[in-house]
């Protein structure tokens, strides 16, 4: 008999050798009951969030004395060392000109915290509990000395081993970010790294950045539970099961489990578990199967909804002593990877996704670390996290260079259906250096943490690790990755296995080629490419000195310099200005912006349609990215700020589940006659009945030159070839600058409408000399919308709603086409003061 051929990920795993997952544990039933039932509270708990003390440098002995510190500021914690000198007045806005390498300094000093706090009643054996300080630390609490700590995700936990006074003192100690070659510097430590001058800003993030908290021990702990569906019947029936460890103060215990499960953001009914467990050992595992009431399924985003349930567990201690309690959310979904059509191959990891027994092509954007100044708040998560829904982002790939993700990060991701791949906080190999305790700690941390949330669909060892793949860290994160987890595959890294990275702009390639590489680029997944591009010239505006605005070409080493990626060390201003006179002559700082950002949407636009048309051969897309740890030039679609740029509005078309697209192999070529491939693309099977895509192709003179209509009848497969749509050969004067696709329904009225604009490289300025048209924009504060009308004889091209604002204005689309006479209303983040314009209006 044959032996079945293996993919790189069953390959891998044997290599990693690890112990069992909590899902190979024996199943217990215990009955369950409908409703809920009460459940013991928690051991007591003190919250040291809040204001501190902050201090700079100083003797141990000094700062341990007891005294006053007369030079301290308050410090919020979460927070930043940075944050805090800001908000006291002692360091000017680091995102502003060149404040920057200012506020650098401060990175490399030793910094003090220090709180006071009164005990609770009740509490023993007392632990506290760091979530994250950065880089590394030294604890004192009352004087007595509690250990060193490296490695910014998660610790010191510590044992206090005596009771806490009535009033007690925490300092802290935060040790200097490693100085250095930046290149590699935070190879010391475990960090997010892409703030250490390599990427956009060189600000290495210094401070107490997570919450912390003293907590008193129950006297048979619960474990942090993995709730999981083993497999697509299993989640499809609701069965899951819930693996947790309990722990005694002592060798021998025993009391009862209780644990209930209810929805958490949806109305349905409720249900209870009790289980006795008596141990003579300090430590028993169980796993927990529920048969979940009328289970309600979580899916991604765009192909159905996102219910999540709550599960409390609560243990009573026969005897006396405290109980424990607590609470997770999880979702009922399988998630599994499955071969590409040709079958699985020892070289390559099984590439499609499938989530509830359903393949689906993964729409993708690189998500970075979302501030170098560790301002990690729910609102500033929500505003970007609805922006790459808005794109029908599926899969973000939280890289390497960044860090595991914040727990509003992955309960935001929950509820709007994003799949996350999280890399480890290693790049290039780093892992082979970081101190192997901390990077382990991070691991095991960070995975018991997050695992429960459906969201999170791959662990991945790092970005773009080209050597020591061997390495026993990276044996390590493969073994913990089935030992705590085992509910989602690992892999080593991106690009590896398969999936493929591709930074042409780097290379400082022509942008004629390069438009039409990308265009023709093709791969199992693509996880990262792009183009930079500037920030909206209001974002612009906010960072730069208004005498250096004025000026054009920028100064070399002056701000626009500063905020240019790795700071034009590769020489991305001459790159970029290239790329940007594709479409206007780059004479001043508005030029620019519009240069640069229309070659960032038509590098990243049609690589996103060929993806989706190549499915089930290609299973992926991951532009890079979506958004930055910093303000200026950048590879995201959206700025530091929160400002979408042009791209954002094109990604959001070409990622809709429903739409009509052309491929094009040339995208400069007007003395060519090209056949363009002319697709339907409907992800989720919407289309019934009867309806056409129409192709229409315009000359500089917005004269109709070409149209062809396609019908259809019914539903079409995802990605489904209607024809072709031809263009003639014609001298540059007279060849085609835009086409329109449209999908009609039965009546002619618009399910989805795009454009595109090609032959514009030799006609420079092109797409900005357009004959003009007129619009009239209406706001209604009530619906949230403006409505905007062109009331001229030509199309309007690149209708773009705007404020002129600094705060970031957001349209549900934007660069849009309207025909003359033609209205589109649009929801709007703010109504006051809006107004239309486009390319000719």
């Amino acid at each position: 008999m044959t032996e079945p051929i293996s993919s790189l990920d069953v390959i891998e795993r044997k290599r990693f050798k690890p112990g069992p997952s909590p899902l190979d544990r024996p199943i217990a039933a215990p009955e369950w009951t409908k409703g809920k039932a009460p459940h013991a509270e928690a051991p007591p708990t003190i919250v040291l969030d809040g204001l501190w003390e902050l201090a700079e440098g100083g003797e141990d002995a000094e700062r341990l004395g007891g005294g006053a510190w007369t030079d301290a500021i308050p410090a919020r914690v979460p927070g930043s060392v940075h944050t805090a000198l800001v908000e006291a007045g002692k360091l000017p806005d680091p995102s502003f000109g060149e404040n920057a390498p200012l506020a650098k300094a401060y990175s490399h000093r030793t910094w003090w915290y220090r709180r006071t706090f009164e005990a609770v009643p009740g509490m023993q054996a007392p632990r506290l509990l760091f979530d994250g300080v950065s880089p590394a630390c030294e604890v004192w609490l009352n004087g007595r000395p509690l250990g060193y700590h490296n490695g910014a995700f998660g610790g010191p936990h510590v044992e206090l081993g005596e009771p806490l006074r009535k009033r007690n003192e925490l300092i802290v100690k935060v040790h200097p970010a490693p100085l250095g070659n930046e290149w590699n510097v935070w190879h010391q430590t475990v960090v997010f790294n892409c703030n250490y001058g390599w990427h956009y800003v060189n600000l290495p993030a210094v401070g107490i950045w997570r919450p912390v908290r003293i907590r008193g021990a129950a006297e048979v702990e619960i474990g942090p539970p993995l709730v999981a569906a083993t497999s697509a019947a299993n989640a499809a029936e609701g069965l899951v099961d819930i693996s947790l460890d309990l722990t005694g103060r002592s060798d021998r215990w025993s009391g009862t489990l209780r644990g209930t499960i209810e929805p958490d953001n949806f109305d349905g009914p409720a249900q209870t578990f009790e289980l006795r467990v008596g141990e003579s050992e300090r430590r028993r595992e169980l796993r927990i199967r529920a048969a979940i009431e009328s289970p309600r399924l979580w899916w991604p985003l765009d192909m159905g909804e996102q219910p999540l349930y709550r599960l409390k567990l609560s243990f009573a201690p026969e005897g006396g002593g405290l109980p424990d309690s607590l609470e997770t959310t999880f979702g009922i979904r399988s998630i599994e990877m499955a071969p590409l059509p040709e079958g699985s191959n020892p070289e390559r990891y099984d590439w499609t996704f499938v989530v509830n027994g359903k393949p689906f092509f993964a729409k993708g954007s690189g998500w970075c670390t979302m501030d170098a100044l560790m301002d990690f708040s729910r609102e500033k998560y929500d505003h970007f996290l609805t922006l790459a829904a808005a794109q029908h982002v599926k899969l973000l790939r939280a890289w390497g260079g960044g860090m595991p993700e914040t727990d509003d990060f992955y309960d935001l991701c929950d509820r709007k259906g994003i799949l996350v791949m999280q890399e480890w906080p290693t790049c290039w190999g780093s892992h082979v250096h970081q101190p192997a305790d901390a990077l382990e700690e991070t691991v095991r941390l960070n995975t018991l943490r997050l695992r429960n949330h459906p969201s999170l669909v791959m662990w991945g060892g790092g970005n773009e690790i080209g050597s020591g793949l061997d390495s026993a860290s990276m044996d390590m994160m493969g073994r913990l990755s089935v030992e705590l987890d085992g509910t989602r595959p690992f892999h080593l890294t991106d690009p590896w296995g398969g999936s493929t990275h591709d930074h042409i702009v780097w290379n400082g390639w022509t942008p004629a080629y390069s438009f039409d590489y990308y265009a023709n680029l093709e791969s199992v997944l693509l996880g990262e490419y792009g183009l930079a591009s500037a920030p909206n010239l209001e974002s612009v505006r906010r960072y730069m000195p208004k005498e250096e605005l004025e000026q054009w070409p920028p100064e070399p080493g002056k701000s626009f310099y500063h905020h240019l990626p790795a700071f034009d060390t590769r020489d991305e201003m001459r790159i970029l200005t290239e790329f940007a006179e594709s479409f206007a002559r780059c004479d001043s700082v508005e030029a620019f912006v519009t240069g640069t950002q229309l070659a960032q949407a038509t590098s990243l636009r049609h690589k996103m349609e060929q993806a989706r048309t190549r499915w089930p051969h290609e299973t992926g897309n991951i532009t890079y990215k979506l958004n930055d740890v910093y303000i200026g030039v950048s590879w995201a679609t959206v700025d530091w700020y929160g400002a979408p740029k042009m791209a954002h509005y094109f990604a959001q078309d070409a990622n809709s589940p429903l739409a009509a697209v052309v491929r094009f192999g040339k995208l400069n070529s007007p003395e060519e006659d090209q056949e363009l491939p002319v697709y339907v693309l409907d992800d989720n099977g919407e289309l019934d009945g009867d309806w056409t895509v129409r192709v229409r192709a315009y000359d500089p003179a917005l004269a109709l030159v070409s149209e062809k209509t396609f019908p259809g009848k019914g539903r079409a497969p995802e990605a489904s070839r209607v024809g072709s749509f031809e263009l003639k050969a014609a001298p540059p004067e007279r060849a085609p600058a835009l086409i329109v696709s449209e999908l009609l329904d039965e009546g002619g009225s618009p399910l989805y409408r795009t454009f595109y604009w090609l032959n514009f490289d030799a006609r420079q300025g092109v797409l900005m000399r357009l004959p003009k048209t007129s619009l009239e924009v209406a706001a209604d504060d009530a619906s949230g919308t403006a409505t905007v009308v062109n009331v001229g004889a030509f199309p309007a091209v690149g209708v773009e709603l705007y404020r002129d604002s600094a705060e970031p204005f957001v349209a549900g689309d934007n660069f849009f086409w309207l025909d003359p006479g033609e209205s589109k209303t649009v929801s709007v983040s703010e109504t006051a003061g809006v107004g239309a314009r486009g390319w000719n209006a």
